[in-house]
């Protein structure tokens, strides 16, 4: 395992990537042709590099733009939790994923037809966002940028009605923004979630308005 992720590490070479990152949907391309053996979690996290967190902040807040059930946004949420932690803590400047999860994987054949899948979505979402003014060039922003992120995620954990899904919006806009190194998307992103802060705060304060009436 140790050596696979080193060979994984040398092969999606950094060097280049602050001036001019390879695009979220050539780099899965490339990496469902690196391999002849079942692609895990890890090795994703591992391609991605410090780009990961935002591929999984993606990731993790797709399943919460979906209308779901009372409660479901708790149990949706923690991943979304356990990713901005990461941002904050990982000493390794990527995703880290415990045993379990980082194991879990896909036969190449399956990850190829899932790239194949969604690579064209992909590929027209980075029409729009790009990479510039990229301003997360170190860790200390960067860790700057999970709090954030933990906060918005902290409050799609909460059961607060109506007022889950615009945080989740607004670290989907941010995930794949960072994924691509577009400074400008991760403002956007940022400003999206003030707003849906100042919702889940107008509902919360009028719920409270309404409770305090009727008792």
């Amino acid at each position: 395992m140790t050596n696979r992720v080193a060979t994984l590490d040398s092969s999606f070479d950094k060097s280049n990537e602050a001036q001019a990152p390879e695009h979220l949907s050539d780099l899965l391309v490339r990496l469902s042709r690196t391999s002849d053996s079942k692609i895990t979690i890890r090795d994703i996290a591992v391609a991605l590099q410090d780009r990961s967190f935002g591929a999984f902040l993606l990731v993790f807040a797709l399943p919460n733009l979906v209308p779901l059930p009372p409660g479901a946004t708790f149990i949706l949420g923690l991943p979304l939790v356990f990713v901005a932690w990461q941002m904050i803590a990982s000493p390794h400047g990527r995703v880290y994923l415990p045993r379990r999860i980082g194991d879990y994987g896909f036969e190449p054949q399956t990850f190829d037809l899932i790239v194949k899948r969604i690579g064209p979505w992909i590929k027209r979402a980075e029409t729009l966002v790009v990479p510039r003014f990229w301003f997360l060039g170190t860790r200390f922003s960067e860790r700057l940028l999970g709090v954030y992120a933990l906060f918005l995620a902290v409050i799609i954990v909460l059961p607060i009605p109506l007022g889950n899904w615009p945080p989740a919006f607004a670290l989907a806009i941010i995930g794949f923004a960072h994924s691509e190194r577009d400074g400008a998307g991760v403002i956007v992103g940022c400003l999206v979630g003030l707003l849906s802060v100042a919702i889940a705060g107008f509902i919360v304060c009028t719920a409270g308005a309404l409770f305090s009436l009727v008792f």
